[in-house]
């Protein structure tokens, strides 16, 4: 059972690095924290994630009536449901009302989050209030792809992100031309089916990539802030290593305007995409959960999780006045990418890396653990992965 005297805490569903983050800021300000996974174990290694559950998972048929029986076996009453990924979001989406009886939940119902976590919604919300969006194809079947008379090359997205799977995985392929095109379409049906594949255009230019990251309440926003994604490991369709703080007040116009049509309500991280061809910031991506540099929040001022656990009880936010000027590294993918580039640019670049504060991915002064084992852990996942031939 839970200290009844302590203050409510927040449960954690899934995630890596972000829910390391909201971990260590919760648990600084003396909030208790439960980690529940069925992936990534690193967030259970920190000295500020009390209690860590293994458990199905969010695709799990009676999922929302475990994290119920969980509530109830620890006495948990009013403590925050915090997603830290896709499947989780959607599932407390789902569930809103039912979880509600149990957590505090700060989010929209699925039918009107779908609108932006799923890709093919998200084209035709970006349409319907005139959003610049990259262009994008919709194919029921293999034999539609004759009819399409796209710009080579195009990208193929899973629409939404929730299974594992080597094209969820992936985020993105390529094709350079119709075959590959048809190619690597038959092998994403057969991983999400024709209505989870998203075809798009390609939009050309490295370091070009940007986000969005803010809070917002009854279709306001509270906080928010934005990015350069400077470098990510791979360099084309990688994950974001190295993050700097940036002042875009166009990316953040853009974000507005598609929010307000939502009415959004939580935690929201977009990304864009800047085209040289039109000068415009695209959205990509709309994530409905907590992000994996959420962390760089904490440092620069806007600390997202502490002000939603505010908000989700009742009390009025703390908003800092300005952003600092600050970055954010994860250091074992960050080294690799400035390798991949060479020395010269690359060394200077990498140098420079270190002249601002910087938000670490997993290090922490007061919590060293998640760093000193993420790579002998991460090592473990990809030979159990290769083992088990996933």
């Amino acid at each position: 059972m839970i200290n009844q005297a302590a203050p409510p805490g927040v449960v954690l569903l899934g995630g890596v690095h972000g829910a390391l983050a909201a971990a260590r800021s919760l648990g600084r300000k003396g909030i208790p924290v439960i980690y529940l996974t069925d992936d990534h174990p690193l967030p259970k290694f920190s000295r500020y994630v009390r209690e860590s559950l293994t458990w199905p998972g969010p695709q799990a048929p009676d999922a929302a009536q475990r994290l119920l029986a969980i509530a109830a076996e620890r006495g948990l009453r009013d403590w925050l449901l915090l997603p830290s990924a896709d499947g989780d979001a959607r599932l407390i989406a789902e569930n809103r009302a039912l979880l509600g009886e149990r957590f505090r939940i700060v989010s929209l119902d699925w039918s009107a989050l779908q609108q932006l976590a799923d890709k093919n919604h998200l084209a035709g919300l970006a349409e319907q209030v005139g959003i610049p969006f990259p262009r994008s194809y919709r194919v029921d079947t293999v034999t539609g792809i004759a009819a399409l008379n796209p710009a080579f090359p195009v990208l193929l997205k899973p629409a939404q992100r929730e299974a594992r799977n080597s094209f969820s995985q992936d985020k993105v392929w390529r094709a350079e031309n119709r075959e590959e095109l048809t190619a690597l379409y038959k092998d994403a049906v057969g991983y999400s089916g024709s209505s989870g594949v998203v075809i798009q255009d390609y939009i050309p230019g490295e370091g070009s990539q940007y986000s969005y990251a803010a809070l917002w309440s009854a279709g306001e926003p509270v906080a928010a802030m934005t990015v350069r994604r400077t470098r990510q490991y791979p360099s084309d369709f990688g994950i974001s290593c190295f993050i700097e703080t940036v002042d875009e007040p166009k990316i953040c116009e853009v974000a507005e305007k598609l929010l307000r049509t939502a009415r959004y309500e939580g935690l929201v991280e977009i990304d864009f995409k800047f085209d040289v061809r039109d000068n415009e910031f695209k959205p990509l991506d709309v994530n409905t959960r907590v992000w994996a540099w959420l962390s760089l929040g904490e440092v620069a001022g806007p600390d997202f999780v502490a002000m939603l656990y505010d908000l989700a009880h009742g009390k009025v936010p703390v908003v800092p006045a300005r952003v600092r000027d600050c970055r954010w590294m994860h250091f074992s993918r960050d080294i690799l990418a400035v390798m991949r580039q060479g020395t010269g640019s690359g060394l200077s670049s990498y140098l420079a890396s270190f002249r601002r504060p910087i938000a670490w991915a997993t290090f922490a002064r007061d919590d060293v653990w998640p760093a000193l084992v993420e790579v002998p852990v991460t090592v473990l996942r990809i030979l159990r992965r290769r083992l088990s031939g996933g």
